[in-house]
């Protein structure tokens, strides 16, 4: 992950605090930090994480005559671009410069159609005084943009960043660009004109192709990688077709709470099955509390499902960052957006169960990809997504969504026989059932939170919690503990997530008051 900061006006003092903040966000870039002071014409900061050409070429801004370019991405058709552009001069190895010749040749909409990517940049043209931003379809990398005091627009990869200089922050919309004016959609991976007629067999063959490109692509890196492995379905695919590409063992991690962490054996399974280098990370629920406050600083959320996921995703991560020298991270988030969660099991109809998929893909950013993004570079390290390949997204949500539906008593049936090939993982992974990760790290960790904010909060103050916070007020204490520390961080920002993750509650079984799939009457023998 990188971070960068960018002010498009002139104001000398709001310069002044803009400067100071943008060093909130050095832990997404923990290898290099650059600002470029261009007077009447902005301010511009950049903190790098160096994954690819890790010489000092690759630092940002990258400049090209009169255009300034700021990118927190892995442009993986990095190399198509400069082979179609030869005659451009290239000043590094780093994938994100060749935004710059696309854009002065197809313009800014047909770039950041043209980018196979996980992106959000910033582009400066020097000589128009011209700002222009854009982010990937699903919005794996973050974006924010607030309005300063004087009126001038302002972009960040935290909010934080823009917090004491914007009365208002907003998160930039995946799938758009900003041309200087206005914001315009570019593409909506989520929209389907017609389903796919593919036959099983080819529809299994096709997932599994699109799949394995896609981690294929996010090899593609100059300092060391690994992967987060926590011994269910999604996390053990990419690491076992991951572990088939190396000529050498991978290396895997996996973590756990000292008592009752479910997923370790799980994951330990695999890593003895694929041959890999695997390291199990430990914590205590004395580590969770230590770190809450900070990691919800980073997160910048109030949201109960991230939360309590990002704490042991957090904690292996620093882990990592102190132990190892990996600096990126592949990860299985996206899958369940796609394919289904426990709750999805009781979509009314085929049509319903769709709606929703596409539903979760366009707000994941504030969920799911929060959490890997944020975990992770919160720790100076980078998450890939392959579940997140466009053109596996783009395949998925054109199948018939009667096909993925539940019907056959296991969820996720067809990813899982797209891969049902004893080669790549036993079968008691591969047919294994979901348990949500911020259970299976721990059973008892949630139920430690819960204690803990039990004891915090009385009845009265929790009934009191609507009125306190009227936005999407906090129902239960553990919420409630959550947004009071977002609120010691953020006050009055606790619009930048839309609402709670929450199952669908117009459907049979749904209507909980918990996110977590255990309060769900199919969660069987998911977390055994």
């Amino acid at each position: 992950m990188c971070g960068f900061a960018v002010y498009t006006g002139s104001d000398e003092q709001i310069k002044k605090l803009f400067s100071k903040d943008f060093y909130t966000i050095k832990h997404r870039g923990p290898d290099n930090s650059t600002f470029v002071d261009l007077q009447n014409h902005g301010w511009l900061g950049f903190h790098r994480l160096k994954i690819v050409d890790l010489s000092e070429h690759g630092n940002q801004p990258l400049i090209y005559q009169h255009l300034y370019l700021l990118c927190n991405g892995e442009i993986y058709n990095n190399l198509e671009i400069r082979k179609k552009y030869v005659g451009f001069s290239f000043q590094s190895g780093s994938d994100c410069e060749s935004i710059l010749p696309l854009y002065l040749n197809v313009g800014l909409e047909e770039t950041a159609k043209s980018l196979d990517a996980e992106f959000a940049f910033v582009l400066h043209d020097h000589l128009t005084g011209r700002y222009m931003a854009a982010r990937d379809p699903i919005g794996i990398r973050p974006l924010f943009y607030g309005y300063a005091t004087d009126g001038k627009i302002a972009f960040a990869s935290e909010m934080k960043a823009l917090h004491s200089t914007c009365k208002h922050v907003k998160p930039f919309p995946p799938g758009y660009f900003y041309d200087g004016e206005e914001f315009k959609r570019y593409t909506d991976v989520t929209k389907v004109e017609k389903f796919n007629e593919d036959n099983d067999e080819l529809m299994y063959k096709k997932i599994n192709q699109y799949l394995t490109e896609g981690i294929r692509k996010r090899l593609q890196a100059d300092a060391p990688l690994g992967y987060l492995l926590s011994g269910g379905l999604d996390s053990s695919l990419v690491a076992a077709i991951g572990a088939k590409m190396s000529d050498k063992p991978i290396r895997t991690f996996a973590v756990g709470l000292n008592e009752g962490a479910i997923d370790l054996k799980y994951a330990k399974i695999v890593a003895d099955y694929i041959g890999s280098d695997h390291t199990e990370i430990i914590f205590t629920m004395d580590d969770v509390f230590e770190n809450l406050h900070h990691l919800i600083f980073l997160l910048e959320t109030w949201d109960i499902t991230t939360v309590r996921a990002s704490i042991g995703m957090y904690l292996m991560c620093k882990n990592i960052s102190s132990n190892t020298n990996v600096r990126t991270l592949l990860t299985g988030e996206i899958s369940d957006e796609l394919f289904g969660y426990k709750y999805t099991d009781f979509a009314p109809d085929a049509h319903s169960f769709q709606d929703e998929a596409a539903k979760r893909i366009r707000e994941i950013y504030l969920y799911d990809v929060l959490r890997a993004d944020r975990s992770l570079a919160g720790a100076g390290l980078e998450a890939r997504v392959p579940f997140g390949d466009l053109d596996f997204v783009k395949y998925v949500m054109s199948i018939s969504p009667s096909k993925k539906m539940n019907s056959t008593g296991t969820g996720k049936y067809i990813l899982r026989k797209s891969f049902d090939d004893k080669s790549l993982l036993p079968d008691e992974i591969l047919w294994r059932e979901k348990a949500a990760f911020s259970d299976a790290v721990g059973h008892g960790m949630v139920d430690y939170i819960k204690a803990f904010a039990d004891k915090q909060y009385s009845e009265i103050e929790l009934a009191n919690a609507a009125t306190k916070y009227p936005y999407r007020s906090p129902f239960t204490k553990e919420s409630l503990l959550y947004r009071d520390i977002f609120e010691s961080h953020f006050p009055d920002r606790a619009e930048l997530i839309q609402d709670y993750w929450m199952p669908n509650k117009t459907w049979k079984n749904c209507n909980v008051s918990d996110p977590s799939a255990r309060v769900l009457p199919n969660y069987g023998k998911s977390g055994v």
